[in-house]
């Protein structure tokens, strides 16, 4: 039996999704592609904030609020939307996710400060890093920090994270992304995940 989740709808949940037993779910470029997609769908059904996105290979993380509907519903729509497509273009039989989406509460101002920058930083943070600059890694939101002219998805507010920044940062993306570059990575248990 499924154990029904308590999260508090007025608040940011870091969420992680991983494939079953650490395998690849998203390889390609096509699959990154469906998985956008699905949170485009689901936006489009269930309105959702995402402050940070990162999609790796065989897992994604998100600092998303629902605007209405329960998290667990914005999260069974993505999910399903993506492991459909995934079976249609793989002919995959049975379930591509590890286990039910992890969720933490994010409920202070260096909170989602931290956790964003911890999203941001996975490209670079592997054994071997995918890139040499977080810019440069397309399956990201930092890139949409980084250059404010390019199109954000109508899910990503880059509104806030700015704000929150200490007093020694510019309050704008700019700042925000020298945050990310300069401040390391807090490894405890209580902000990593």
């Amino acid at each position: 039996m499924t154990r029904k989740r308590n999260l508090n709808p007025n608040s940011y949940y870091h969420v992680t999704m991983r494939g079953n037993n650490r395998q690849p779910i998203f390889g390609t470029h096509q699959d990154i592609y469906e998985l956008i997609r699905a949170f485009h769908h689901t936006h489009s059904k269930y309105p959702f904030e995402i402050l940070a996105y990162c999609i790796m290979t065989n897992h994604y993380h998100i600092l998303i609020k629902s605007d209405k509907d329960s998290l667990s519903k914005v999260m069974a729509s993505i999910n399903k939307r993506y492991s459909n497509s995934y079976a249609k273009r793989y002919n995959h039989v049975g379930r591509i996710y590890q286990q039910r989406y992890f969720a933490k509460e994010v409920d202070s101002p260096l909170g989602l400060l931290t956790v964003s920058k911890y999203i941001h930083r996975n490209p670079i943070e592997t054994k071997q890093p995918m890139v040499e600059r977080l810019e440069w890694y397309p399956y990201s939101s930092y890139p949409l920090y980084f250059e404010e002219n390019k199109a954000a998805p109508p899910f990503l507010n880059r509104d806030i994270l700015k704000n929150l920044l200490p007093t020694q940062y510019d309050k704008s993306n700019a700042g925000y992304c020298s945050y990310c570059l300069t401040v390391p990575c807090v490894k405890n248990n209580s902000t990593v995940f």
